[in-house]
């Protein structure tokens, strides 16, 4: 008698396969994050992925929405806010990219983000556990 295994990339609630799922919810920030949070909504690691996107870039969004209120309100100073902002965009950028390498070698499996995983994933968890 033979045993068959299932494939390890099964296909999520999404009719893509966890990992493209997990990638695809980090490729335009929060914004596929609000997507595949209420698609992947069967799938938990999906979910995860989707929170984590929009906890971390949605605060990045945020953070320099501030940033440029507050520099253009400084005058001169304003430049320093204007720097501190472009840093905070290089970090971001850096961040995604490195979510959706982890998520694609991971095969869509939870994990959390490099650096920055261990304040955004409670979070994340809460905000996964609020979608049914």
């Amino acid at each position: 008698m033979t045993f068959s295994q299932p494939p390890t990339n099964q296909p999520s609630s999404t009719g893509l396969d966890k990992k493209t799922s997990a990638i695809l919810a980090y490729a335009l920030g929060w914004l596929t994050g609000i997507i595949f949070l209420f698609v992947g909504k069967n799938d938990p690691d999906v979910k995860f992925h989707a929170s984590q996107s929009i906890v971390f870039f949605g605060a990045v969004a945020v953070l320099n929405i501030v940033l440029s209120v507050v520099g253009s309100l400084l005058g001169a100073l304003g430049i320093i806010f204007s720097l501190v902002g472009l840093v905070v965009g290089v970090f971001a950028v850096v961040v995604w990219i490195m979510a959706m390498v982890q998520a694609n070698k991971t095969g869509g499996v939870r994990m959390a983000l490099p650096i920055v995983g261990k304040f955004t994933a409670p979070y994340a968890d809460r905000l996964a556990n609020a979608v049914k």
